[in-house]
Parts: structure tokens; sequence; C-alpha cells
């Protein structure tokens, strides 16, 4: 679209910003790979421009909903065509050098707290004419609205709702990016299920609409810890450190499940090594991810031996942790069977039977596992530095 990008150079990236109406019709579909967030938030953005664009990704995301965001886009003006019954990509948005006015302001009640579905909208409203409100049913992740107002945009935010008025301008800066929190969970749940561990993961985005993983494990018991709390581009930052913990089963609160929403396969490993039952309960959400985590991952738990329930909403796993042994905590005995998991070419389903096979009695074999690349380059080597014992066949799968 016409954006020059330089790097990345040893983890930098210099983009060169064209201003609003800079932006320049592609010659071609733009393929989105297995990237939601990229379908979801360039849709807001594409649905005000001049010029026509069609969205398209791989098998997986194409199979994901996209009318969640296409019915509130048509609601401000956009001219948005979604695939099949099911309302899926590739999209297909018009101009609105076709579709006449521009976007119009709109008030949002969000059904379900979505941070893409939010973003989304209010890129969109960048552009349009007034005021575009979303509220949303509970807290979700922030980081769209931290960064427009660190390019200089005013947000309104006033509880659950955030507005943006179109017309303004976005000034380019400097950004650093804090290390990711959804791909450093797998190391927490690594240490806590471990015996004799400790691990620290330095300046770790700790934003809190996105630390449900660390509320949730502090309720099952685990030794966590933060350290060198800053702020980073706008975004809180720590180092975290994780000891080897006896964790128990609990009730999962619903109000921290849209602050954990990516980290609940791992959790789900978690809760399989904890002493007693953890319920898992208003997660419906987990259903429409890059593949139905619930239904995949307690496939994948009961091929290992794990007693779990799926429930309309949820979970109820029965954890096969045993305590504590004379006040020691107490990890050694194996937890999970061997066997062959199907991954659905989820990444994070995949990194997280990896993590179980710290707890393993015989080898894992997961199948599907070439998406970890989308968010998490190089994690099986970083596993195997930790004490993981990871191989990675490059064959056909």
């Amino acid at each position: 679209m016409g954006v020059t990008i330089e790097g990345p150079d040893n983890g930098s990236l210099t983009i060169h910003g064209v201003g609003m109406n800079g932006l320049k019709p592609s010659k071609t579909p733009l393929y989105m790979g297995n990237s939601g967030t990229s379908m979801r938030l360039l849709s807001g953005i594409l649905a005000a421009q001049s010029f026509d664009s069609v969205l398209t990704g791989d098998t997986s995301l194409n199979k994901r909903p996209m009318e969640r965001v296409a019915a509130p886009l048509r609601s401000m003006g956009a001219v948005i065509q979604s695939t099949g019954h099911s309302g899926t990509a590739p999209l297909s948005i018009t101009g609105r050098d076709t579709a006449g006015k521009p976007l119009q302001g709109t008030e949002y009640d969000m059904p379900v707290a979505s941070a893409q579905v939010k973003s989304c909208l209010l890129l969109a409203g960048l552009w349009a004419e007034g005021t575009t409100t979303v509220t949303q049913p509970e807290i979700s992740r922030d980081h769209t609205e931290r960064m427009l107002s660190a390019f200089g945009y005013p947000v309104t935010v006033e509880g659950n709702r955030i507005s943006v008025t179109g017309g303004g301008t976005l000034t380019g800066g400097d950004i650093a990016v804090p290390a990711d929190i959804s791909s450093a969970a797998f190391f927490m749940v690594a240490a806590a299920i471990s015996q004799n561990s400790e691990l620290t993961l330095t300046q770790v985005g700790i934003n809190p609409t996105r630390t449900g993983i660390i509320d949730i494990l502090k309720l099952m018991n685990a030794d966590i810890s933060l350290s060198n709390e800053t702020h980073v581009g706008g975004e809180p930052v720590a180092d975290i450190t994780i000891r080897s913990s006896n964790l128990v089963g609990i009730e999962i609160p619903e109000h921290l499940v849209p602050l954990a929403i990516d980290e609940f396969p791992v959790l789900f490993v978690a809760a399989s090594c904890a002493q007693g039952r953890t319920v898992l309960t208003g997660a419906k959400e987990l259903r429409v991810k890059e593949s139905d985590r619930i239904a995949v991952m307690a496939e994948g738990l009961h091929t290992l031996g794990i007693d779990c329930t799926v429930t309309d909403d949820g979970l109820i796993i029965e954890g096969k942790g045993v305590g504590t042994e004379n006040g020691e905590v107490n990890n050694s005995q194996p937890v999970f069977g061997g066997g062959h998991i199907v991954s659905h070419h989820d990444h994070r389903i995949a990194m997280s039977f990896s993590v179980a096979s710290l707890r393993a009695s015989q080898k894992i074999t997961i199948e599907g596992v070439e998406t970890v690349n989308t968010s998490f380059p190089g994690f099986a080597e970083l596993a195997n530095q930790i004490g993981m014992s990871i191989q990675v066949d490059t064959g056909a799968e």
C-alpha cells in the first residue's frame, strides 16, 4: 500500500509514514497469513480508504468469524462483503470513492469483549465524520488506545467506553515494544510445573489488561514475583521470576477471562498439574480462535490421560498434582502419558503441549506445528536452552 519499511535490523524497524490519506491500493489481495489481528485491524483502516481492497489469509484464518468486524463497520457506512454463510474471509472492501460519503461515527455496544473488534472500530473512527464510541462489557487489552495516544491522537476513555473523533492526525515517534506476556506464559507455566526450577523473564509487558495469566497462576498458588518495574513506550514492563510451585485447582474468576484469553491453552496444562479441580466458565471466545481451543485442548488432554469435561463456555479439569511432600514442592511425578497430538495448526495449542512434555512419562508427538512461527519464531530453540527436549521435524510436516 505504498509504505516504506526498513528492516528488521537487530530488532528495529523504521517505518516512513505517508500521512492519513497517503495509502495506495494494493495490486493484489492482501495476505494476512495466520494473523487474525492483522485482518481485523486492517479491515477497519481499509474500510475508510478511497480505494478497494481484498483481505485473505491461510486456511485457518479463512475459517475465523469476520462478521464481528464487518457488521459494525457497515453500521458506519462501510461496504464490506464477507464470504459464505458464516461471514468469513476473504473480505472485499469497497473504497469510499465508489461507496460515496465518508464513514460516519457510531456508538457500538460490543456483545463480547474483544480487543480486535474494538481496535478495528477505533481505527476506522480516525477517518469517520464525528465521534466513534465503543462500549465493551469487560475491560479488554488496550494497546491500541495507548498507541494512538503515543502518536498524538486524542482518545477518551470513560470506564468501559472508549471514543475517538475523526479528522485528526498521527505523528510518528519512537516505540519500544516490550516482550510479549502471551509468549512468556509458556515459560511461566513450564517453570511452575517443574521440579527445582527458577526462571526470570526480563522486561515483559505487564499491561494491566494482559496480566490475567499472572493473577490466575497466583490464585493457583504459583510462586511468581515481579521486579524492576518500569515503563517502556507507554507500556508498563517488569522482570517476572517463577519458581517450582505446588499448584492447586481453582474456579477461575470470570472477570479475569478476557485478561488471559490467549493464555488458556497453557493454563489448562498448569491445571492438569495442579492438585484438585479447575473450573473455567465464561470463555466462549476460545471457541473461535485459530481453532476451537476448548475442544482441541480437551481432546489432547484426554489423549495424555487427563480427565476433563467440556462445557458450553469452558472446561473442567481434574488435576493430577500430589501437593506438598514434607512441606516441599513435589513436581517430580509424571502427570501426562505420551501420545500423538493434533494441534489443528494452532500455534498456542502446539506450544502448550510441548510444555506438557515436562511432566510426561513418554514422548509426545505434536502434528501441525508450522504456525508456531506466527507468534513465536525460535520457540523450540529457546525452550531447549532452559532444559526442555523438543525436536522439530522439518520434513513434510
